[in-house]
């Protein structure tokens, strides 16, 4: 299995909404995710609580069966479909990719 974190910043303003709002949204959108992408095993976002400098505001943890899982899970319509209104709420991205131990 591989596991497959994002994190972001998001701008103070964008798509005329508040950060707070576009958090939600983005919320919103990514989790729609959930049981429609073959091999996405498990696709949780977090907003942050915890608004210091050092802080991302949101996060995505997403499970898939295997690396090829994932590569497929990035070209898919419906991820591409949520990627455009993430670009433009966002000011900073950072991703972790690993495979996870064998239980």
């Amino acid at each position: 299995m591989v596991r497959h974190i994002v994190l972001w910043r998001l701008k103070e303003k964008a798509h005329g909404n508040d950060k707070a709002t576009n958090a939600q949204l983005v919320k919103e959108k990514l989790e729609a995710l959930n049981g429609n992408i073959e091999g996405l095993i498990h696709l949780e976002v977090g907003i942050g609580f915890d608004k210091t400098e050092d802080n991302s505001d949101i996060v995505l943890v997403s499970e898939f069966v295997s690396r090829e899982h994932l590569a497929a899970y990035q070209v898919h319509p419906a991820h591409r479909a949520v990627m455009p209104f993430v670009a433009e709420a966002r000011n900073e991205r950072r991703v972790v990719d690993y495979d996870m131990p064998d239980k």
